[in-house]
């Protein structure tokens, strides 16, 4: 943002130096969410304990929630952190359509680890719960499947984003991103082998904490939960010969 507010490529920088010392203009910059600013009011108007006095004891305060997908009451959820997944999909969002079964959750955003059904109902939407399920509070953007949907569809569309956004600076995400989206549209083509489900993996796992920025870690991440939670969605893609009776071992 800052590179492109100085009329430059907009792609992520080696740090440091951080904005805060020499951004904008080589100027000391501080970059904030809007969300991050808006907490501010609160707590010079009511104090820094009224503000404490919200969520939970180490995440404190309000998050909006981007509630999302397969319920019928999708919106904007401002709500204390804590609060339950569960409420949020069932009571807020007024639940699924009928005849159908939570099948995952995607907590915060397209770059965390999907919850299964099963771990989404312990799941509390504050930093400390969700590091402990594996996963992140992220963006609050909370996204909801049903069991209408295969993991792999959605997981084709994630990757495929992710390589578009790709700005091309660092190998790893370059190319990791690129691959990783033509993998997955093999799969969806009916085209994959178990050797593709070890090659998502490896792949992933090479891509995460070599770049400059962490988008290459946003796609990464889901592409390890998605294929490793949710296997038999991509086993159901396996290549079978034409008379259905082996699995090809390879591609």
């Amino acid at each position: 943002m800052i590179s492109s507010l100085e009329g430059k490529k907009g792609q992520p920088k080696l740090k440091p130096p951080f904005p805060a010392v020499k951004g904008y203009l080589e100027k000391p910059t501080i970059v904030n969410n809007v969300e991050t600013l808006s907490a501010v009011v609160p707590i010079v108007r009511d104090g820094a304990k009224a503000y404490r006095a919200i969520g939970t004891e180490k995440s404190a305060g309000t998050k909006i929630f981007s509630l999302s997908g397969d319920v019928l009451k999708p919106g904007n959820y401002e709500l204390p952190l804590g609060y339950s997944l569960t409420d949020l999909i069932y009571n807020l969002g007024g639940g699924l359509r009928a005849g159908r079964s939570l099948k995952a959750v995607i907590p915060g955003g397209s770059s965390v680890l999907v919850l299964t059904s099963e771990e989404t109902k312990k799941a509390k939407l504050d930093y400390e719960s969700l590091n402990e399920l594996g996963t992140f509070l992220g963006s609050g953007a909370v996204i909801v499947i049903d069991d209408s949907n295969d993991m792999m569809d959605i997981l084709s569309i994630i990757l495929d984003f992710y390589h578009h956004e790709s700005c091309g600076q660092c190998t790893p995400c370059r190319e990791g991103t690129g691959w990783l989206s033509k993998i997955l549209k093999k799969v969806c083509r009916g085209e994959a082998s178990m050797g593709d489900w070890d090659l998502i993996q490896q792949a992933s796992e090479n891509m995460m904490g070599r770049t400059i920025c962490a988008l290459s870690d946003a796609a990464a991440m889901p592409a390890i939960s998605f294929v490793t939670k949710f296997r038999n969605d991509f086993e159901k893609h396996l290549y079978v010969d034409s008379i259905n009776t082996k699995i090809i071992a390879n591609s």
